[in-house]
């Protein structure tokens, strides 16, 4: 295994509340009412569509809101990646990453572990740094060990997610990597986003189900796959150590698509859950930030 190369899930699509779309000269991410799953090949019109899209809106009247999933671990903190990102605006690569306690910084020594005070008290982000989650979950049956991610900065996101994936692992005994499961888009209004919706994504047991009928079918397809000697807590570990293999997450030829959708340039205003700030900044202090460009070694 390459040392300093984060193992991470095989990726085979992208899920998205949104897209970027080019408004005066300028790409700038804009958020949706819906899913879209996506391939990750990208056109002159954007990401093409997987074919799971197409058959997920046949399947649901209207708008895409909901969609029926798997993860791949039992271990929560292996299915979300949570932390505060900042990204070099120039080279799109990650120079700092916590999660308010510590950090891994890029510096002339090259990279190291320091105290992380969090965004709102950072003076080296300059307001630059957001959280970021990534979510790798399993769509269909076609591939069970490839997944589909979904990105996100929204708070509201990261913090359900984070809870949802908790409790489900509990109450199941912590046989979360077998429980039918499904994302659904929410939305709400606030204060901060002048009352306008902003949409979020929850995970709830999938359609149709109790949650007491899901821990029965999670359970059956526990003893189905220790019967075949498939190793859960093996397949854990091994991602567990992947995920430490390296110092950040992100791969390179990923990143200028992470920065272009979460960290652009000028935020741009939509009914989104990007208007939302539970940090206390209000939006409009938010959008007359302006853009932090970032100069220094990188990694």
């Amino acid at each position: 295994m390459l040392k300093g190369l984060a193992i991470t899930p095989p990726v085979i699509g992208r899920i998205s509340i949104g897209r970027v779309v080019e408004k005066n000269g300028k790409r700038l991410p804009e958020k949706d009412d819906q899913f879209t799953v996506t391939t990750q090949i990208q056109g002159r019109d954007g990401w093409v569509l997987h074919p799971h899209d197409e058959a997920l809106r046949k399947a649901n009247s209207g708008k895409l809101r909901s969609i029926p999933i798997q993860v791949l671990f039992n271990d929560p903190d292996l299915n979300l990646r949570a932390e505060y990102s900042l990204f070099d605006r120039q080279t799109g690569r990650p120079v700092c990453v916590g999660n308010g306690e510590s950090c891994k910084r890029v510096t002339n020594e090259g990279v190291v572990s320091l105290p992380c005070p969090s965004p709102d008290a950072c003076q080296y982000s300059n307001g630059g740094c957001k959280p970021y989650g990534r979510l790798n979950v399993v769509i269909g049956e076609e591939d069970e060990l490839g997944s589909f991610i979904f990105r996100t900065t929204s708070f509201n996101s990261i913090r359900t997610l984070t809870a949802r994936l908790r409790y489900f692992s509990a109450v199941s005994g912590g046989l979360l990597a077998t429980m039918p499961l499904e994302l659904k888009l929410r939305g709400k209004s606030t204060t901060q986003s002048y009352r306008s919706a902003i949409y979020y994504v929850d995970l709830v047991v999938q359609s149709g189900l109790t949650l007491e009928e899901a821990i029965a079918r999670a359970k059956e397809l526990d003893s189905q796959r220790k019967g075949s000697g498939f190793d859960q807590a093996a397949l854990d570990e091994a991602a567990r150590a992947g995920f430490g293999n390296g110092a950040f997450e992100e791969a390179g030829e990923d990143v200028p698509a992470v920065v272009e959708e979460f960290y652009p340039d000028n935020e741009s205003v939509s009914n989104t859950e990007a208007q939302t700030d539970t940090c206390g900044t209000s939006l409009k202090s938010k959008l007359e930030r302006k853009a932090v460009t970032l100069v220094g070694a990188t990694s």
